[in-house]
């Protein structure tokens, strides 16, 4: 599957991400927030449970859940 990744500033000089099917909008919930495009059709395995370079786990499960998936708040 193909990933668009977008982030955000966060406190610390560290960044939150959020990985929208590709093509996709930002989902409404989500557009509150500075959302700049971190990449465009990031190529990921269908199976893929995490994004370890974005610190996205339960990719699948989010997805399906909410039609996106975020970095875990700390």
């Amino acid at each position: 599957m193909r990933l668009d990744i977008y982030r955000r500033a966060e406190s610390d000089g560290k960044f939150s991400y959020l990985a929208v099917p590709e093509a996709r909008n930002i989902p409404e919930e989500a557009t509150n927030t500075d959302w700049e495009v971190e990449a465009r059709a990031f190529e990921v395995d269908d199976n893929a449970e995490q994004l370890p370079d974005y610190d996205i786990d339960n990719l699948s499960r989010q997805l399906d859940e909410k039609g996106y998936a975020m970095t875990a708040l700390h």
